[in-house]
This record gives structure tokens, sequence and C-alpha cells, in this order.
């Protein structure tokens, strides 16, 4: 039976659950005290996403040209997760771009509704991954591969090192401090080998992209609202991500 395959088995399918739409036929025992376990696995939920980005780029780019490959890619992505990381990046700045207030931003980023920060934020992040896969070319399907896989690994210095914001919960608190080092280093370790054996010598840089724009989003998210939120996290894996190209389109990838 499902429910009794082995633990790590129901934490990685929880990262799936979690970060994703993708059904499961099966019940996982236990979900929300699996929650701060399945952080590990995020890498490889990337590899997944980013999978169906990659055959969703040569549907539309042999159908049609590399363009359209390109929406398709980050269509195919955003329908994938429920265009989950994408409201994150919204929440996250219309809150900090609505109030210079913590509480007030916090409560901005609690509302449903989408605001002229938020609406910017995600045209322009949008606009940019699809220009960037486009720039990539042909290099696009490997790019989204291990870029997706980068930008979920790039959540989790924050969430083991930065405090969680909110007092009254939130979808990203089962998650605060719930990464050990262990953790940390088994899915660091895949997502390196992973980048290496994508990108090769373009890989370092992409990593370094990535940590700039990871740490300069932590600190700011330090300073502003004392933490991270579960959308905080999502803009982390939003601006990672187009880091990662704009990265590999400076070596020439």
């Amino acid at each position: 039976m499902p429910e009794r395959w082995p633990r790590v088995v129901h934490d990685a399918v929880t990262a799936v659950l979690f970060l994703t739409r993708i059904p499961i036929p099966w019940h996982v025992p236990d979900v929300e005290a699996r929650l701060g376990r399945s952080t590990p696995w995020f890498p490889l939920v990337g590899v997944i996403v980013g999978g169906a980005g990659a055959l969703a780029w040569w549907v539309g780019a042999a159908l049609a040209n590399p363009l359209i490959g390109a929406v398709a890619a980050v269509a195919a992505t955003a329908l994938l997760t429920g265009a989950f990381h994408e409201d994150g990046l919204a929440d996250t700045f219309d809150g900090l771009g609505g109030s210079p207030e913590r509480e007030t931003a916090l409560a901005i980023m609690k509302d449903s509704r989408l605001g002229t920060y938020g609406a910017m934020a995600l045209s322009l992040v949008l606009l940019g991954r699809v220009c960037a896969l486009v720039s990539l070319g042909g290099h696009a399907p490997a790019a989204l591969l291990g870029a997706h896989a980068l930008a979920r690994f790039s959540s989790l210095p924050a969430i083991r090192w930065l405090p969680y914001a909110r007092a009254d919960g939130g979808t990203g608190k089962p998650f605060a401090g719930g990464v050990s080092g262990a953790g940390l280093a088994v899915a660091a370790l895949f997502t390196a080998a992973l980048t290496l054996l994508l990108w090769r010598g373009s890989a370092p840089v992409a990593w370094l992209g990535a940590a700039a724009v990871g740490g300069l989003l932590a600190m700011w998210f330090r300073r502003r609202l004392g933490g991270i939120t579960g959308d905080t996290l999502g803009a982390v894996n939003q601006l990672c991500e187009l880091a990662c190209y704009l990265a590999l389109l400076g070596v020439g990838a």
C-alpha cells in the first residue's frame, strides 16, 4: 500500500502536493507534519515543473517559433503550479510598495486583490522570463530545467535562517526553521550536480546570480518585514529564476 511506503517517499510527495497542482492518487498521511521535512525535495519539484516547461517549449517552437515556445513554457509552468509563486511575487510587491510600515505591508500582502505594484512586478517578471527564453534559443529547455530547480533551492537558505514575519501564521509558517543542515546540504548537492550537468561551465555564474538576488531579497525582507512569509518565498523563486536566465545569457549560454 502507498500509505506504507518509506517516510522519505511521503516527504517528497508532500513537496509535490504543496508546490504544484499535480494530483496524487493516494492518501499521504500527516501532510501538515511533513511540510517542514519536505523542503529538501523542493529542487526535485523544480525539475518536474521545469521539465513540463521544456516540453512546452519544444512543442511551441516546433509548431511555430521560439517566441511561441517561450510563452508556452511560462504558461505551462504557471498552470502546473497554479501560479503559486507568481501570486506570491505580486502580493510581496503590493505590500512592500504599498506601505513603509511593517504591519500595514503585511496586511496588504494578505489582501487577495491585485494592486499596481504587484501588477507591475508580475508583468515585468513574466515579460523578462519570456524574453530571456527567446534569447536563449535552443538552450532554453536546459535553462528551464536548471533554473526551476535552482530557484526552488534558493528559498531554502531563507527558510533556514530567517524568522517567520507573521505572528498569526500563513502558508510559509510550517516551513519556518524547518530546513535542517543535512537537508540543505542534500538539496544543494542535488541542485549543483544537476546544473553542472545541464550548464557545465556556465553553472557557477548562474549560481552567483541566484545567490546575489536571493541574498539581497533576504536582507530586504528582514529589514522591511522582520523575516519571511510564504509570499516572499514566492518572490524569491520568481526573481531567482529570472536571474538564472539572465546569468546564462550573460555568459553566452
